[in-house]
């Protein structure tokens, strides 16, 4: 994962009125914390910000305050309930080489064998990861996989330098009857057929 650079710029204004003047000269409200330090609000160009953060949410930032650098994790991104824009981001400092705790996306390729419905039951999974090193998400393959095959988190093959964070025996895939799912439904439809 590269990292994004975005110029901030510190803020003394706080509160709601501060917060809509930015917004309205194209700026994001943020507060950079952690390691024991002092919060510090910045102000982040807002278009640099929105694309910086545009899906992906563990995009490693170098935030540059007045010629000094900090890396930093997006923890927290408040969005505009209607607009989507965001109103405002935590943001996690982090060191070259620590580790962090992350989400990243599941993705599963491929399709089970005929007769089988694959049944997501993960979407994500919760990786111990270099601040430096998050993947953008991990792949498993279910090509072939058979009816009643089931993939935990614990079997998912995970990129180097990743440990899982989350629970091993949590269930990420089922390879479930297509013919036992669709007569299971079908009965139940004609029983709410019948009561309406």
């Amino acid at each position: 994962m590269s990292e994004v650079k975005l110029s901030a710029t510190p803020r003394n204004d706080f509160g709601k009125g501060a917060a809509r003047r930015l917004r309205r000269d194209h700026q994001v409200p943020a507060v950079l914390y952690g390691h024991g330090t002092d919060p510090v609000h910045v102000a982040l160009p807002g278009h640099a910000t929105m694309l910086a953060l545009k899906g992906n949410a563990n995009a490693l930032l170098t935030i540059d305050i007045e010629g000094q650098s900090q890396l930093a994790l997006p923890k927290d991104v408040q969005r505009h309930p209607l607009k989507g824009t965001i109103e405002h981001v935590d943001l996690l400092i982090v060191r070259q080489g620590e580790k962090v705790t992350v989400d990243v996306p599941l993705h599963f390729a491929g399709d089970p064998a005929p007769g089988g419905l694959a049944q997501v039951e993960l979407t994500s999974l919760s990786l111990e990861v270099e601040a430096t090193a998050i993947p953008d998400g991990v792949e498993f393959s279910i090509e072939g996989l058979e009816v009643g095959a089931q993939v935990t988190a614990g079997s998912i093959a995970l990129p180097k330098g990743a440990s899982l964070a989350g629970d091993a025996d949590a269930i990420a895939l089922v390879v479930s009857d297509v013919n036992r799912s669709v007569t299971e439904e079908a009965p139940a439809e004609e029983a709410e057929a019948t009561e309406a």
